[in-house]
């Protein structure tokens, strides 16, 4: 399938009762949007024994997400309506997730706490990780992902291209990192871009505006209940005692079948 969350766009496999086929040549091959389908990131889902699914995440230079927000949400809202129910428990890397659908048609996932541990996002070496010493004065925020999140006087004027890369393989980040610029339109209201590790620029994020909240809130910029206007649209991020919950639109664009030649000449 292809889907999108506010334009953050997914190429889905479902895998479920047949067996993962994701290989890093493949995730590779599908995510050129010219030889393959094009995607920020890929989604597999797979059969799991503690929850109703699990899904592994993909970007398109090959290498695994870790976590993705919006396309949890995607897959959820597929798989509640395959099931006829409105929320549903699935397992990621990050551990044990739960998507919900809104009587809006709108679906939220619990993305769990965020990492604030220099450990945990992970970072080269201890550090405070409210102010890195970088450009901009970053803040470090793990969401099963690691995140940088610069705040800005104007989003809109930032070169994501020419400085996104410069922090996504900073060696403070041994794993890279994802990139978001944000900056304050009122109360509890922000714009946010974003340069995504091995994918580049994306019209949203959802893992990253997870991020973006929490270091908005640590920074004192903004309360735990906070709108992110993305390139793609509208998410909004609530930080509660359980974790950090992301809610935004869902679309499933069209569904395709590879061909077994591809699929071989890529594995």
């Amino acid at each position: 399938m292809k889907m999108h969350g506010a334009g953050n766009d997914f190429v889905v496999i479902d895998s479920r009762g047949r067996g993962a086929v994701m290989t890093e040549g493949l995730a590779r091959a599908l995510g050129d949007r010219n030889r393959g389908v094009g995607f920020d990131q890929l989604a597999e889902i797979t059969d799991s024994d503690t929850a109703d699914f699990a899904l592994v995440f993909w970007n398109s230079d090959g290498s695994q997400a870790g976590a993705c927000g919006n396309a949890t949400r995607c897959v959820s809202d597929y798989v509640m309506r395959g099931l006829g129910v409105e929320a549903v428990d699935l397992v990621t890397a990050r551990g044990g997730l739960r998507a919900r659908r809104l009587a809006d048609g709108r679906v939220s996932v619990n993305m769990g706490h965020p990492q604030l541990e220099w450990r945990e996002i992970p970072l080269s070496q201890q550090m405070d990780t409210l102010h890195l010493p970088l450009a901009g004065d970053p803040v470090a925020v793990g969401m099963g992902n690691p995140h940088a999140v610069r705040f800005v006087p104007d989003a809109e004027a930032v070169d994501l291209a020419g400085v996104g890369p410069g922090h996504e393989h900073d060696p403070l980040f041994p794993a890279r990192t994802n990139v978001e610029f944000a900056s304050l339109l009122g109360p509890d209201h922000l714009r946010m871009r974003v340069w995504e590790r091995g994918t580049g620029i994306t019209l949203a994020c959802g893992s990253g505006a997870c991020a973006t909240a929490v270091a908005a809130h640590l920074r004192g910029l903004t309360g735990r209940h906070v709108v992110i206007e993305a390139d793609g649209g509208r998410l909004e991020v609530d930080w509660h005692d359980d974790g950090v919950w992301l809610t935004g639109p869902v679309a499933r664009v069209f569904d395709g079948v590879l061909s077994p030649d591809y699929v071989a000449a890529h594995r």
